[in-house]
């Protein structure tokens, strides 16, 4: 099972690594637009739409990265306060009852979201009719990468609890 929790980890490490230099191509952009108004007069018709849309898709998609890396806000106020298996015990329980079916509902109806735009061919409205549905798939595959990296930290809290026991 650990080697399972190890795997999620490095898919949600390479991912996350994959996707963070995106933030340079959204500035880079930025300054293009900037540019384009500074010395012509007139931004351009595509550049705002699409830094907001790989934007979007940054943020979404640096999620399992964050929770991997504990980047989270996490009231731990009373956690930090009990041992490790309570701890472990309250952890699984947490992500059992109340994270993993929210994300599973985000998939659901993300898949959903997307189907629909992409039934439609849905565009921006902007002079430029840039397709949105690449960006509503980001949704589906950013829940289904949270999904994978908390069972990744159920298989820990889980393996913690069985450690603790055994001890």
């Amino acid at each position: 099972m650990n080697a399972i929790a190890r795997a999620i980890d490095a898919l949600n490490e390479g991912f996350g690594r994959l996707i963070a230099p995106l933030l340079a191509v959204i500035t880079l952009i930025v300054i293009y637009d900037i540019a384009m108004r500074f010395f012509i007069g007139r931004p351009s018709d595509w550049a705002f739409d699409v830094t907001k849309m790989l934007f979007g898709a940054h943020f979404m998609l640096m999620a399992a990265y964050g929770l991997r890396h504990h980047a989270h806000v996490e009231v731990d106020v009373l956690k930090r306060l009990l041992s490790r298996r309570k701890r472990a015990a309250v952890e699984l329980l947490g992500y059992l009852i109340f994270f993993v079916p929210f994300i599973w509902m985000l998939g659901t109806l993300g898949w959903d979201f997307f189907m629909r735009s992409f039934s439609r061919g849905e565009t921006t409205y902007g002079m430029v009719a840039i397709p949105v549905y690449p960006v509503k798939a980001v949704i589906v595959v950013t829940a289904a990468l949270i999904l994978l990296q908390a069972i990744a930290i159920v298989i820990r809290a889980v393996q913690e609890l069985i450690q603790e026991e055994a001890a």
